[in-house]
């Protein structure tokens, strides 16, 4: 019971951990993915005069909508976190020593994440089609709004489609403008007229739908082309007309005002319809579109028959269809060139001319079959990925916990510092994974499926192999781990370090030692003379090579263990030249299953094979330096023996 009692409690306190910790993190992340979302779309809202609560609103469905976006980076900084802090703390190490597994101490929050995918899918599939059609006509609707009239001093004003206004100086307390000159092209550029004037007032009509100019001691010149459409233009003259004025008033088109655009407007549209829909209204829509493709191939293989170039039989007699076809499948076979030569040249142009215009026409047909069919398939394609992303959010949610908290308990550092890099890193991978996957499968490259899961299916046998390697404590993030893996990987030898100890409780007995180093001489003169050179079937089948290379090694070690225990110097000294000895030249146990498979497939047996070459050189190198070295350490120690003696 009180070994119960204190899981449970193990548990409440890995919940009451983890919980504000994501709380926190969703807030940060849904924070920075709203600021891309404004640095997108800022120029679209800035300088329209939008109020408040539109642009309260607009942040509102953005988001709503860039939830599924920051829901998985929170989860996977949450739980680096969260076990970076517990392994730092050593709570973890002392977890793990109460006889608690990793996977066992992850229970509850594999509980928490498993119930937010679940709710996951039901904003997905529930609230989203919902939120998307607001924040899409919201959006449509700011872009379509025309900005905030603001005319700048000293520079022309172009955003009053089919005018430009040109202001000298502004009276910011009156609204007066001084030196107005204004260039009507609404009309085309050969009607285009002037209007200039010393000042001028400009304000909205009471609908916002146009702009009212009044202006004050000006004059207004346009090109007068009325009734000469046949004069020509190129000429030097060409004639206008001028008008002055003391005051003059004219109506510009400008709609200031916010149109929201109807969400039906969306939903209604086929191209656009997908955002609205949950899985069983997309998988119906789906199937009326796929019958709608069946039925346009059924139909379009039907007109094909028909237009082939032996439609010409269609129009033969009935009665006499079967004899003319038997001729035409007879073994005499007219030539098409010889009857063609022997028409004259109007006949030829009219055949050509005949044969052109159905092949333009039968063509420009199948092109525009074509393109409603690929219309069609490009939309039963967005169909498709608005039907899996139902279903990926939740499962992303469920890999970055396995990336997130075994890579927290591997790394073991918390703070804000190593997690964030380290998300920041793994989701964008994810992202770019999984917009390469989208656009393949919107453009019909992929399958469907393997689009929207590309992503997915990368990034599990990373999370299962971090799983694996923190519940086995894995030092995969060990510096040393890698540094001697490279060591390896370009033949950089480890250096022995031995110094002369200032405490030593066991002086070493070099007579006995005297006999290991004989012995070790033995074995190695028997290994190389036995395995100097290794044939290819030896080298896949041949157990004793390995177990020959352990024996040498061990008993090497032995000795210098010992001799890391003398007071001499050069004793010392001439064990730190005693090389580090690798054991193994294949990747595979010898007879192992693995190592059979590789020596059948002959081409990759002979790779490694050859992979393994220096590997084998070094180690007969290594070997031969060690015959050396016990020759030169057995002189040593008879010397010191018998200098002792004397």
């Amino acid at each position: 019971m009180r070994k119960n009692f204190h899981i449970k409690r193990l548990y409440g306190y890995l919940l009451k951990n983890y919980i504000p910790l994501f709380l926190m993190t969703f807030a940060i992340c849904l924070f920075l993915v709203l600021m891309q979302f404004l640095w997108k779309y800022v120029e679209d809202m800035v300088g329209k005069g939008l109020g408040l609560n539109v642009i309260g609103e607009m942040f509102l469905y953005a988001a709503l909508q860039l939830i599924p976006m920051a829901l998985p980076l929170a989860i996977l900084l949450a739980s680096l976190m969260m076990f970076g802090n517990i392994g730092e703390n050593l709570e973890l190490l002392a977890i793990k020593s109460a006889g608690i597994s990793l996977i066992k101490a992850m229970g509850p929050l594999i509980v928490l994440i498993v119930l937010i995918s679940i709710g996951a899918f039901f904003f997905q599939n529930n609230a989203m089609p919902k939120i998307q059609p607001k924040f899409y006509s919201l959006l449509i609707s700011i872009r379509q709004k025309s900005p905030e009239l603001d005319v700048p001093e000293g520079v022309f004003y172009k955003e009053i489609q089919g005018y430009n206004l040109y202001v000298d100086q502004k009276n910011r307390e009156t609204g007066m403008l001084y030196g107005v000159s204004i260039y009507d092209l609404s009309s085309g550029f050969q009607n285009m007229a002037v209007i200039i004037c010393d000042s001028a007032q400009m304000r909205a009509s009471e609908d916002k739908l146009s702009l009212i100019f009044t202006m004050h001691n000006g004059q207004q010149f346009q090109n007068f082309t009325q009734g000469t459409e046949n004069m020509n233009l190129s000429s030097e003259f060409i004639p206008y007309a001028r008008e002055s004025f003391v005051t003059k008033t004219m109506t510009i088109p400008y709609d200031d005002n916010f149109n929201r655009m109807e969400e039906s407007v969306l939903q209604e549209n086929e191209s656009s319809s997908y955002v609205s829909k949950n899985i069983t209204q997309l998988r119906v829509s789906i199937d009326s579109m796929e019958q709608f493709i069946d039925s346009v191939n059924i139909s379009d293989r039907k007109i094909m028959k028909q237009y082939t170039y032996l439609s010409f039989r269609n129009s033969y007699p009935q009665e006499k269809k079967d004899s003319i076809i038997r001729a035409v499948n007879s073994s005499v076979k007219p030539e098409m060139d010889s009857i063609f030569a022997s028409k004259d040249m109007q006949a030829q142009v009219s055949i050509l001319q005949s044969a052109y215009s159905k092949a333009d026409n039968n063509g420009n047909d199948y092109l525009f079959r074509s393109m409603s069919k690929t219309t069609t398939q490009r939309n039963i394609n967005r169909q498709w990925i608005e039907w899996h992303r139902k279903f990926t959010l939740s499962f992303a949610c469920l890999i970055f916990f396995f990336i997130g908290a075994p890579l927290g308990s591997i790394v073991r550092k918390g703070g804000l510092g190593t997690p964030i890099v380290i998300s920041v890193i793994l989701f964008i991978v994810y992202y770019v994974l999984d917009n390469v996957g989208y656009k393949m499968a919107r453009d019909g490259v992929w399958d469907h499926w393997i689009g929207m899961w590309f992503s997915s299916m990368i990034l599990l046998p990373l999370g299962v192999f971090l799983t694996y390697k923190a519940m086995n404590d894995s030092v995969i993030m060990s510096t040393d781990t890698y540094v001697n893996f490279f060591k390896k990987l370009f033949f950089i030898r480890e250096k022995r370090n031995y110094t002369i100890k200032e405490v030593v409780i066991e002086e070493p007995d070099y007579l006995e030692i005297s006999e290991s180093t004989n012995k070790l001489t033995r074995e190695v003169s028997d290994h190389l003379q036995k395995y100097s050179k290794l044939g290819y079937k030896m080298y896949w089948t041949d157990n004793g090579y390995d177990n020959s290379a352990s024996s040498i090694k061990n008993s090497m070690e032995d000795i210098l263990n010992q001799l890391s225990n003398s007071r001499k110097r050069i004793v010392i000294e001439k064990a730190k030249e005693y090389p580090v000895l690798i054991k193994y030249v294949r990747p595979f146990k010898a007879g192992s299953v693995l190592t059979k498979i590789f020596m059948y497939i002959f081409p990759i047996g002979i790779i490694m094979k050859l992979i393994s070459l220096p590997f084998e050189k070094r180690i007969n190198r290594d070997l031969e330096s060690i015959l050396k070295l016990n020759t030169e350490l057995t002189e040593i120690m008879n010397s010191k023996q018998n200098k002792t003696a004397v």
